[in-house]
């Protein structure tokens, strides 16, 4: 696994602010954990996180490093035009900030925004269902699901206007034939989303391959329920789950906070 010196830079620990230090923590372990989840698309797909304070600079990751390989120091620091703001060994995927910088832009709440491009988030935003009431995974994050058509590889800037306006207040997204997308306002709200969205698309895949007719819809009295157990959202019980995460890290992925 990656360390400090392994990335080809120094630790920013101390040579930073402790709000952007600790972001850099949090977006490096979000990387690590979607790797050690089998989520990850080799250098491809991207999560971002605004650093607290009145500028909108934000850290991505540094293009061509496996997700794995991410360190807290090794994330590049940008502007909201995706224009690199640190001394850096790196550079970053322009293309790949286009959805990240429309959420970051539009939503005060969206400190953290990802991307994914995994099998079964795929398979779903391919479906023109979506995603279906067939499992407390989904009923979970059905209230807070949006969907945006796909326009092609995100390179079109004016594509970020419609995308704002899609995903509206929702905090996750099925980006039609393309992949899924979570917004939390810290990294655990964000990962709890993403975590539920991922396994509720799995979920559906394996429940269809019995076909479409076998396959049983939760009531419509049970859907509302949930929907009103979960008013709340995810962030309370993130913040419970996020502790064990960074501890399963240390375990299986350790220097992601170098």
């Amino acid at each position: 696994m990656a360390d400090g010196s392994m990335t080809g830079v120094g630790s920013l620990k101390g040579k930073v602010s402790e709000a952007e230090w600790k972001a850099r923590v949090d977006l490096a372990a979000l990387y690590r954990l979607v790797a050690l989840h089998g989520w990850d698309d080799m250098i491809f797909t991207h999560i971002s996180a605004r650093i607290p304070g009145p500028e909108h600079h934000f850290l991505i990751n540094p293009y061509g490093m496996f997700f794995d390989e991410i360190t807290a120091s090794s994330l590049v620091k940008i502007d909201l035009e995706g224009r690199v703001l640190q001394e850096t060994p790196y550079f970053i995927n322009p293309a790949g900030f286009t959805i990240h910088s429309a959420v970051h832009a539009a939503r005060e709440d969206a400190m953290f925004v990802m991307h994914l491009h995994s099998d079964q988030g795929v398979a779903v935003s391919a479906q023109k269902e979506g995603l279906l009431p067939l499992s407390q995974h989904a009923l979970i994050v059905l209230p807070q699901i949006a969907y945006h058509d796909y326009e092609g590889i995100a390179l079109n800037l004016d594509e970020r206007e419609r995308l704002v306006a899609d995903i509206g207040d929702k905090t996750l997204m099925l980006l039609r034939n393309h992949g899924t997308l979570a917004v939390g306002d810290t990294a655990a709200a964000c990962w709890l989303g993403m975590f539920y969205l991922e396994r509720a698309c799995q979920q559906q895949i394996m429940a269809l391959s019995g076909g479409r007719e076998n396959v049983l819809f939760a009531p419509e009295a049970a859907q509302a329920e949930v929907k009103g157990q979960m008013g709340r959202g995810m962030g309370p019980i993130g913040n419970l789950a996020w502790p064990g995460c960074l501890r399963q890290l240390d375990r299986n992925s350790p220097g992601y906070d170098a």
